[in-house]
């Protein structure tokens, strides 16, 4: 005697199957907790790459960077150098740089303490670059940033969300580059 099953409890079994499979791996995601973001802008100033350079190059003068009040470091350029960045307000931001090339105009630092009240981010590391414009004529400079929002378990309270970094770090990019475009192209 052979047996034949209908259509209906098969597809009721795949669909079982993939329910279960779906409630997986949305429990697994959530499970996991934050994912690293990106932030990478630029700007195009009208100045050789190496007039730029003389304006960022140095990892102990944050000056160019609008809310910078006051730079203090140790070590200059070496790999493993570390600044405070007093922001206006008061508030303090530590960083360690852990690349540095003059010659291809670049460095790379991570933020080693910072209140995620002031900066919304959790493991940051950064880098900053110049390059010549394609024309020729002016400079590149890109900035990048990778991090994880500033709190770090599941149902973050909005301020410290995904998007509240980004937010953030896009903001001071956008504003520090276009604050770095204005004193450069100026001068001053």
């Amino acid at each position: 005697m052979r047996m034949v099953f209908g259509k209906a409890p098969a597809v009721t079994a795949a669909l079982a199957i993939a329910t279960a499979l779906t409630i997986t791996a949305l429990t697994t995601a959530e499970a996991h907790g934050p994912t690293r973001r990106k932030v990478q802008e630029h700007v195009e100033i009208n100045a050789a790459p190496a007039k730029v350079w003389a304006v960022i190059g140095n990892f102990q003068d944050m000056s160019w960077l609008g809310p910078v009040e006051k730079t203090a470091g140790d070590k200059g350029n070496e790999i493993g150098a570390t600044r405070k960045l007093t922001l206006k307000g008061g508030a303090t931001v530590d960083e360690e740089l852990y690349k540095y090339d003059a010659e291809k105009m670049s460095y790379s630092y991570r933020i080693t303490a910072v209140d995620v009240k002031v900066l919304p981010v959790t493991n940051y590391s950064s880098t900053i670059a110049v390059t010549p414009s394609a024309d020729g004529k002016g400079s590149v400079v890109e900035w990048t940033g990778a991090f994880y929002r500033g709190f770090p378990n599941n149902d973050p309270p909005p301020e410290l969300s995904d998007e509240a970094a980004v937010n953030a770090v896009t903001g001071l990019y956008k504003g520090g580059l276009e604050g770095l475009k204005k004193k450069v192209e100026s001068g001053s």
